[in-house]
């Protein structure tokens, strides 16, 4: 559950979905531990799952959120990311 403004740095809380920027990210898929179905114990089922991130209005003007494989979701200057994109 979104609780506050995904940049470390900023302390706003979330209150309302219009205030700000929500980020949806689809999670590497990781291994269960339980069996497929209860089927057969050799077979191992890998679960996907979506994880929800959000920016403040104040924050989300001049950051973006980018998912890094490996590291996670992290924090970057929007302008770092439309120069590159240019």
């Amino acid at each position: 559950m979104v609780s506050k403004c995904a940049n470390p740095a900023c302390a706003a809380r979330f209150l309302y979905m219009h205030k700000g920027k929500l980020y949806r990210f689809e999670l590497e898929a990781q291994p269960d531990k339980g069996p497929s179905l209860g089927l057969d114990p050799t077979m191992r089922k890998h679960s996907n799952g979506v994880q929800f991130f959000w920016l403040c209005e104040k924050c989300s003007a001049s950051m973006t959120l980018v998912h890094c494989k490996g590291i996670g979701v992290t924090v970057h200057p929007l302008h770092r990311m439309l120069k590159a994109a240019s």
